[in-house]
């Protein structure tokens, strides 16, 4: 009589143990990545497990990722608006073309023109904000947001240089810009990184 009772309690847990794992599992979708290219495997409630089959996704339909050093950034979408009229979001991939100048001077903020600064359109890139700017698999560094200018419309960012020769040479580039924000407890001396060929050492 005992052990009858034992199992009846046994086949109770049991069967409870199966209706959780039996609600738990429909939600387990898993997306792998293999050899560079998406698959994905979806159950429902009716599809059994040895029915699984993956779905590959065409390569033309994922971004494009640029893979750095400490960093994977993801190419900016086709669809991106250059008629936008609001401001770009922190970690938002936006194309951009980058152009250079070497006026002497002060800002729009006032302040001295100095590396690591650019000029851009105030409604994408707000004034005093950081952007890392990238051109092919190139790290250009953090920039300040920290000019504007007449010709700078849209999605046109002005790097600054000391160098008329280098400004000249640079001429006009597509790139990726990054919004991001200010880092916490960094030295104000490593705040803007970026230079005009590349990110400083």
């Amino acid at each position: 009589m005992i052990e009858r009772r034992q199992q009846q309690i046994r086949r109770m847990r049991r069967t409870r143990m199966q209706r959780r794992i039996a609600s738990v599992l429909p939600l387990l979708g898993a997306a792998l990545l293999v050899g560079g290219s998406a698959a994905m495997k979806v159950r429902s409630r009716s599809t059994p497990i040895a029915a699984l089959a993956p779905v590959r996704v065409e390569p033309a339909l994922v971004r494009a990722t640029l893979r750095l050093d400490g960093a994977i950034v993801r190419g900016a979408a086709r669809s991106w608006a250059l008629g936008r009229k609001g401001p770009a979001h922190y970690g938002e991939p936006v194309p951009v073309q980058l152009t250079s100048y070497c006026l002497q001077g002060t800002t729009r903020r006032d302040r001295y023109v100095r590396q690591g600064i650019v000029a851009a359109d105030p409604r994408l890139f707000p004034l005093g904000r950081y952007v890392e700017l990238y051109v092919g698999r190139k790290y250009f560094g953090r920039f300040l947001v920290d000019d504007t200018g007449g010709a700078i419309k849209n999605a046109i960012l002005d790097i600054w240089t000391p160098e008329c020769r280098d400004a000249r040479r640079f001429g006009r580039v597509r790139g990726t810009a990054v919004l991001v924000p200010r880092p916490r407890g960094v030295h104000p001396d490593s705040l803007m990184t970026g230079r005009l060929g590349g990110v400083s050492r």
